[in-house]
């Protein structure tokens, strides 16, 4: 691998998105990069751009218009450039065409695909994104069964090589909070994150125990908060460069949910790495995924059931220092054990270009 490879980095730039923490990262690394952003710059309130009525009927027909007309200048910056990487990050508006025209500009080009989604699920796939799989080199993902024979590699993924979710030291950190934040963002019990039926079930059913709980996420519109026990803001807390809502609401917060969404089939997520970093409290559902990160009881804890998350909720709320205590071991977890987007990019750019 070259000292400072040149990369042409594809993917969706905004602050808020786990794409300029990766990029950054590969600046951090040395890398001599060129970028292209193939989502719309904007909706820092919400945490995405809502999309227009024609890209949602796209969408509708497993299409996903390429309204930053990445394609052509994907090309146009391949001649020139001649890059040792070109990094795509999901890439559903990338097509077949355009990967062919790499390999024919620039054959020592490595082509490499990045997503942190189920992209076997044919709800998060376009059908560019299937048929554009066997010109990646090397297709990097999160979930870790998107690596077996009968899932990407049967739709002609090359090859497959799974990593772990990160987080953004810039970002999620511990975070000295005056009053006004903690009044702002705090809560005994707290989740941050999109709706889904089955963690609105959870939700609920610990209201009705009286717990105290305040959510924050997209979606949550329809969810009524009658229970004086629930509070949902119905916005989602979303990181900028001039306020760091997110993280806030973690420091803010006694303790922090982690559910894994059924539909994506999660073993981890996002926040099973950001809670911690953020030297957050995490109670989260348990997978093998999640003991492997972190260590049940010490840097982090599990539940099985309700009932089981029930009764950890009001042991810790009553365990005011062994809770600190986790959250210190899960912070220090985080940094010993190489979990940032520079060392999970480190380690993809040498599984990319060797070396």
């Amino acid at each position: 691998m070259n000292a400072q490879p040149k990369v042409l980095f594809v993917g969706d730039l905004n602050f808020y998105s786990k794409g300029a923490s990766r990029l950054n990262a590969l600046e951090q690394l040395g890398a001599e990069t060129t970028d292209l952003c193939h989502s719309p710059i904007g909706g820092e309130d919400l945490g995405f751009v809502p999309p227009s009525l024609g890209f949602r009927i796209a969408w509708k027909m497993g299409i996903h218009r390429d309204t930053e007309n990445v394609n052509s200048q994907i090309i146009e910056q391949v001649k020139t450039l001649k890059p040792d990487l070109l990094w795509i990050e999901k890439g559903n508006m990338i097509k077949p065409a355009t990967l062919k025209k790499v390999r024919k500009l620039s054959p020592n080009t490595v082509i490499a695909s990045y997503s942190d989604d189920d992209m076997f699920n044919k709800l998060n796939r376009t059908r560019a994104y299937a048929d554009s799989l066997k010109h990646y080199d090397v297709v990097f993902t999160t979930k870790s069964y998107n690596a077996n024979a009968d899932e990407l590699p049967a739709l002609g993924a090359k090859r497959c090589v799974m990593v772990d979710k990160a987080y953004d030291p810039s970002q999620h950190r511990p975070l000295d909070l005056g009053a006004t934040d903690r009044e702002t963002y705090g809560a005994d019990v707290g989740f941050i994150g999109s709706y889904a039926p089955e963690r609105a079930e959870v939700i609920q059913y610990l209201a009705e125990n009286d717990i105290q709980i305040r959510v924050w996420g997209n979606g949550w519109q329809g969810v009524s908060s009658a229970s004086q026990n629930l509070q949902i803001e119905r916005q989602p807390l979303v990181n900028t460069r001039d306020d760091l809502k997110f993280s806030k609401g973690i420091c803010a917060t006694r303790i922090n949910l982690g559910f894994l969404r059924k539909v994506n089939r999660d073993l981890q997520t996002d926040r099973s790495v950001e809670i911690p970093a953020c030297g957050g409290f995490m109670l989260a559902e348990r997978s093998a995924e999640h003991e492997r990160l972190f260590e049940d009881g010490k840097e982090a804890v599990y539940f099985d059931s309700n009932q089981d998350l029930l009764e950890k909720i009001r042991y810790f709320l009553d365990h005011e220092d062994e809770r600190k205590s986790i959250c210190l071991a899960g912070r220090a977890r985080c940094e010993s054990s190489g979990y940032s987007h520079l060392e999970r990019m480190r380690f993809m750019l040498k599984e990319a270009l060797g070396g």
